[in-house]
C-alpha cells in the first residue's frame, strides 16, 4: 500500500491560504477601489473589486449558498485526504481546498457582513477592471489549476490510492493488457 499524501494536502492548502490572505490584506491596504495598477505593459492590472457571486461574478447575491457550497467542499476534500495515496490528486485537492478556503474567508468576514462577505478580487489581465476577462484572485487561480489537474489526472485513470484505473481486473481472465 503507498503512504498517504495528506500532508502533503493540507500544506499545499495551507500554502495556497496564506499567499491568498496575505496578497489581498496587501490590496486591501494599499490599492484604493477603482484605482488600477498598471504592470508588464498592461499585461496585467492590479485593482481592487468585490465579487459577492461565484466565479466571474455570476449569480450575486447567492453569497450564503456559495459559502455553504465551498464549506462542504473542504469537508468533503478533508476526509478524502485519509485514503488519498497519489500525489498528484494531493496536489490538486490542496490547491482546491486552499483556495475554497481563501474565498471562504472573505464570505465570513468581509463586508457586508457574516456569510455574505464580498471575495477581494484584484488581478486584471490585458485590460483593467475585468473589460478583458473577469478579475481573480490567488484563490481562484489555485482553484481553477487544481480542477485542471483534477481533469487531467480523471482523464488518465488517475485513481485517489495512486492505481490507474485500468490496472483494475487486469488479472489473467479479464483480457485486460497490463501497463509497464
Amino acid at each position: 500500500m503507498r503512504r498517504p499524501r495528506t500532508r502533503l494536502l493540507l500544506t499545499l492548502a495551507a500554502l495556497v491560504l496564506l499567499a491568498d490572505l496575505a496578497t489581498k490584506l496587501l490590496v486591501v491596504a494599499t490599492i484604493d477601489r477603482g484605482e488600477n495598477i498598471r504592470l508588464l505593459g498592461g499585461l496585467v492590472y492590479l485593482t481592487q473589486a468585490r465579487n459577492t457571486g461565484a466565479a466571474f461574478s455570476l449569480a450575486e447575491g447567492f453569497t450564503v449558498v456559495f459559502t455553504l457550497i465551498a464549506a462542504t467542499v473542504a469537508v468533503v476534500i478533508v476526509r478524502t485526504a485519509r485514503r488519498l495515496a497519489s500525489t498528484g490528486w494531493a496536489v490538486a485537492l490542496g490547491l482546491v481546498l486552499g483556495g475554497a478556503l481563501g474565498n471562504l474567508v472573505d464570505r465570513v468576514f468581509r463586508d457586508p457582513g457574516f456569510l455574505r462577505g464580498g471575495v477581494v478580487d484584484f488581478v486584471s489581465v490585458f485590460a483593467p477592471d475585468g473589460e478583458v476577462y473577469p478579475i481573480f484572485n490567488v484563490a481562484d487561480s489555485a482553484i481553477v489549476c487544481g480542477g485542471v489537474l483534477g481533469a487531467y489526472l480523471a482523464l488518465r485513470g488517475v485513481e485517489f490510492d495512486g492505481t490507474r484505473a485500468r490496472d483494475r481486473g487486469a488479472g489473467p481472465d479479464s483480457g485486460a493488457v497490463p501497463h509497464d
